[in-house]
């Protein structure tokens, strides 16, 4: 499992981290738009396993860190 994602839950990457960034409309907790965080509880197991494999490269793609992720010197 990749390090800033180690304290999620199997079932949701949610950390309790609800911001949606304005730049890049994802949630700067979970990397998850809104769509997919509205359709979360009617996706099944398959659906939010291919949705949290994007997610480490989606926020990394839009420069977000991760809660609890070390941040790059620049």
């Amino acid at each position: 499992m990749i390090p800033q994602y180690r304290g999620m839950s199997q079932d949701t990457p949610c950390v309790a981290v609800c911001m949606i960034d304005p730049r890049s409309n994802l949630c700067l907790g979970c990397g998850r738009t809104l769509p997919e965080i509205a359709r979360w509880s009617r996706m099944d197991s398959a659906e939010r396993r291919e949705v949290m494999a994007l997610l480490p490269e989606r926020m990394a793609e839009a420069g977000l860190v991760p809660p609890g992720a070390a941040r790059k010197a620049d």
